[in-house]
């Protein structure tokens, strides 16, 4: 699992979707960087409560991500930018089915870090930092360690680090931790999951049915405590 370091000259970007990997990948970060941004895509994704959702983790930890907008939706080819392709539904985890899931975005995750190597290059940030997950997850081609270390042997081929001595590292530093590992590691570090949205429907309440809540609920079921995000939505007498 991985533990806490002392901090880095090195600075970072992060990859941060408001998920339960990217949210705890933001953690992780600030144990380790001085430097540390947060970037966030709006690429017209069907649950596009998770950029406000995001915003929230960013502005209660002091930070002020930066917003990238594209539009994938021109693409296709995904229950989350397509609205006419039905979002899967399940009963429980073991009927989500190995093979490509119709929530694959196509290259998302090449999109989202070849875009955020070209802002880090920009501002002078070294380090790419993505909360991939691999053992509960959907099975996503783009979340793999063999992609991760192909990706950041294309970024620095193709960016000025090819004519410097200071190279971009992509790190993924949870490939080989279980959903409920990950959750644990942030909660160590005083992470704060009430608004951290996971559901692909597009509700900031959970519907339950989806891969995404399915593995998110098993997950926190596995270390034992309810949902931050329950919580709050209970509070707040949403759910």
């Amino acid at each position: 699992m991985a533990s806490a370091k002392k901090k880095t000259n090195r600075t970072c970007l992060v990859l941060l979707s408001g998920g339960i990997d990217s949210t705890t990948a933001l953690y992780w970060a600030r144990e380790r960087y001085k430097i540390v941004q947060p970037v966030i895509f709006d690429y017209q994704q069907r649950h596009r409560v998770e950029i406000k959702m995001a915003r929230k983790i960013c502005r209660n930890l002091g930070l002020t991500p930066k917003i990238i907008k594209i539009d994938l939706r021109q693409l296709g080819g995904s229950a989350l930018t397509d609205e006419n392709i039905k979002l899967p539904e399940f009963k429980s985890t073991d009927e989500i089915k190995k093979g490509l899931p119709l929530t694959y975005v196509p290259f998302r995750n090449g999109i989202f870090i070849s875009l955020a190597t070209a802002l880090a290059e920009t501002l002078g940030l070294s380090d790419i930092i993505c909360g991939f997950n691999v053992i509960d997850s959907p099975n996503y081609p783009d979340t793999t360690a063999s992609f991760v270390q192909a990706m950041e042997k294309a970024i620095n081929e193709g960016t000025g680090a090819k004519f410097s001595r200071k190279k971009f590292r992509l790190i993924a530093p949870f490939l080989k931790m279980k959903k409920s590992e990950i959750i644990a590691y942030g909660l160590s570090l005083g992470a704060d999951y009430s608004y951290s949205v996971t559901c692909y429907a597009g509700g900031e309440v959970p519907c339950g049915r989806c891969s995404a809540c399915l593995l998110r609920a098993k997950a926190w079921k596995e270390i034992g405590q309810e949902d931050h995000l329950l919580v709050r939505l209970r509070k707040e007498g949403k759910l």
